[in-house]
């Protein structure tokens, strides 16, 4: 079954289209503050997205080292659990 749009709904939805077809330009000053935000934030997603790069990089590198065969520990120096008690 379908529902009946009532009249209120279609006049809100008209009202909205009437208002993005024939919108008014706006002039507002913008404060030095709103630029320091947009700085903010651009670099904010510039560093997470660098992040997240090298992230996904380094996983990326060691799944193609595995399937290579090479030993990705080779160089590194491995410690052991044991304990001495003296």
């Amino acid at each position: 079954m379908r529902k009946k749009v009532g009249m209120a709904a279609i006049t809100v939805y008209g009202f909205f289209c009437f208002m993005l077809l024939f919108g008014v330009d706006g002039q507002a000053y913008i404060d030095p503050s709103v630029m320091t935000y947009v700085i903010q934030a651009v670099a904010g997603i510039v560093i997470a997205v660098g992040a997240a790069a090298g992230i996904y990089w380094r996983k990326a590198r060691r799944k193609i080292k595995d399937k290579l065969g090479i030993d990705v520990d080779k160089k590194k120096e491995k410690e052991t659990d044991d304990i001495i008690v003296k």
